[in-house]
């Protein structure tokens, strides 16, 4: 499976971008997706995440109120619509999908199992 994201780039501060991850080669439906964050020397960071169901998120407080996780499993995408975007929010950012059973939203990176090449995201302040 490969998953790519798309959607990234430069926005000024208090903003909106949408970032989404295409998957070929394997349905997402009924798999658990989640999106994380990534600066030079620093740690990959959770951000969102997303039930097989798509009936429950969960999103760091750092995001909270601000981006809102989704998927469409006809079009086999999980999108990420970020708003109020600050500098802070400069990052790569990740989609990732978990192929286990379960029905949670998953916040550790060493739950999922495949990632997309990753997508820059720049707010200029």
């Amino acid at each position: 499976v490969q998953l790519v994201e798309h959607g990234g780039g430069l926005v000024q501060a208090g903003g909106s971008l949408s970032l989404t991850c295409a998957a070929s080669g394997h349905p997402l439906g009924h798999y658990a997706m989640g999106w994380f964050r990534q600066t030079p020397g620093k740690a990959r960071e959770f951000v969102a995440a997303i039930t097989w169901s798509g009936k429950a998120t969960l999103y760091a407080d750092s995001v909270k109120g601000r981006f809102i996780v989704s998927r469409d499993d006809a079009k086999n995408t999980v999108s990420l619509q970020m708003s109020s975007l600050t500098p802070d929010d400069t990052a790569v950012y990740y989609c990732a999908v978990r192929w286990g059973t379960g029905g949670y939203c998953y916040i550790g990176d060493n739950e999922y199992d495949d990632w997309g090449q990753g997508m820059q995201v720049t707010v200029s302040a």
